[in-house]
């Protein structure tokens, strides 16, 4: 096994381009024929699709809040070239514990691993290096190995921002024109989905075309450093059964890959199906999992789906459903027109999207009951990010004692019934993983 090198893509805010930057920098490397893989730090589904479809490997998410540390070290581990991207900006995490705030700074730092700082340079050009140097030094056992310029307006502009980075000494390893932005289509959650996407080879491509103009390739390259990893990875979270139900399509299509991973490490069989082509889950399964997406532009689809309705409520196993998944199995989903479409009507709530109000934080969840997520106390971390309101909370059991990642109670979370649960609560791992 080859040695693992790494090296982390990080800006100061976001919205600064280093998502294109990424997806640029593993289409281009992909192309020459380099053993590239990618991770996202912190809580993501989408990047990691994208990521995926550029470099042909999966896409793991690390969560330096939500993953305990043993858990981190061993979905780091690898061989080849591993690409993170951040999340927002390089040091913006949640908590109080060092190094366990969900920041690509904590992997950083934990890891040795070095950073290439994308900024957005419009609107300024010596000052940008005001920026580099602050974050540069913000943190000792940080390390920024260089910069790319990004929306560069002209040549000057070039000549002004790259010049003040070379008198810090960090080196400019990319400088992107203002127009030769590739744009990737984005919605309320962030990126239109990769499987979405027809047109996403080619926009790939395009990417790498990007990248091969206006990166230095080889010198980005040679700016990763070792990354060992650990070798054996903890149980995220236990399989809910043998023979797992899988919603899968463009309205159930957000989960974790290193959950997935983990239930098949445990002798689990997962098995897809599509409620949106109004399949019921595969018969001989006992749980069935629908995961968090877009049910809100599917709702009609999903209310007309008399099968995967009927399947749904006759299934004589666990069910978990977790956020959009969640809302299917309330009573009704009002969509953004006001239209309020019928669900399954496993537990009694009722979501609308008719006034959106985003919801977005860690969470901690300490489980009230038995349910496909483990038994009554097990403590679990995940996230919670969607635009729906509770229209009617119905009468079910809380599902989860919920916490933000300071620690401050929130209210109960969730619901179940029998053996139907679900919430708002995306999983990321269970806190005792082994």
């Amino acid at each position: 096994m080859t040695q693992q090198r790494a090296l982390i893509i990080a800006a100061p805010r976001s919205g600064s381009g280093k998502t294109t930057i990424t997806l640029a920098l593993l289409a281009a490397l992909k192309r020459r024929g380099v053993a590239v893989h990618a991770a996202k730090s912190g809580p993501d589904y989408i990047d990691p699709a994208f990521h995926a479809a550029a470099t042909g490997a999966p896409s793991t998410n690390l969560d330096s809040w939500a993953m305990p540390p043993p858990l981190l070290d061993a979905l780091a581990a690898g061989e080849g070239l591993k690409i993170i991207e951040a999340s927002m900006g390089l040091f913006d995490g949640a908590g109080e514990e060092e190094g366990r705030q969900g920041s690509a700074a904590d992997l950083a730092a934990r890891w040795g691993v070095p950073v290439l700082l994308v900024l957005d340079v419009s609107g300024q050009s010596q000052s940008a290096a005001a920026v580099a140097r602050g974050f540069a030094t913000h943190h000792s056992a940080v390390r920024v190995g260089g910069v790319v310029l990004n929306k560069l307006a002209s040549p000057r502009h070039r000549a002004g921002a790259a010049g003040a980075m070379a008198a810090l000494g960090l080196p400019v390893l990319g400088a992107v024109p203002r127009e030769a932005a590739v744009a990737v289509p984005e919605r309320h959650l962030g990126l239109v989905q990769a499987r979405e996407l027809e047109e996403l080879p080619a926009l790939l491509e395009r990417l790498a075309d990007l990248a091969e103009a206006h990166l230095d390739l080889d010198a980005i390259q040679a700016l990763a450093a070792p990354l060992a990893g650990a070798a054996e990875t903890p149980l995220p979270l236990p399989p809910p059964g043998q023979r797992v139900a899988l919603a899968s399509d463009a309205a159930f299509g957000f989960v974790y890959p290193h959950v997935l991973a983990g239930w098949r490490r445990a002798g689990a069989e997962i098995l897809p199906f599509s409620p949106l082509v109004d399949e019921p889950p595969p018969p001989g399964c006992d749980a069935c999992w629908l995961p968090g997406g877009y049910p809100e532009l599917h709702a009609g689809r999903l209310a007309a789906a008399g099968r995967f309705l009927g399947g749904l409520r006759a299934f004589p196993g666990r069910i978990h459903g977790e956020c959009g998944g969640f809302m299917v199995l309330g009573e009704g989903l009002e969509d953004a027109s006001g239209t309020r479409h019928a669900m399954a009507g496993l537990l009694g709530h009722s979501t609308s999207f008719a006034k959106r109000r985003m919801n977005l934080g860690y969470r901690q969840a300490t489980l009230l009951a038995d349910c496909a997520l483990g038994p009554a106390g097990t403590v679990l971390r995940g996230h919670e990010f969607h635009y729906a309101s509770v229209t009617d909370p119905g009468a079910d059991a809380p599902l989860a004692a919920l916490a933000d990642a300071h620690g401050t109670a929130l209210p109960p979370g969730g619901g179940w019934r029998g053996q139907v649960s679900g919430s708002f609560f995306h999983v990321i791992a269970r806190q005792d993983a082994a």
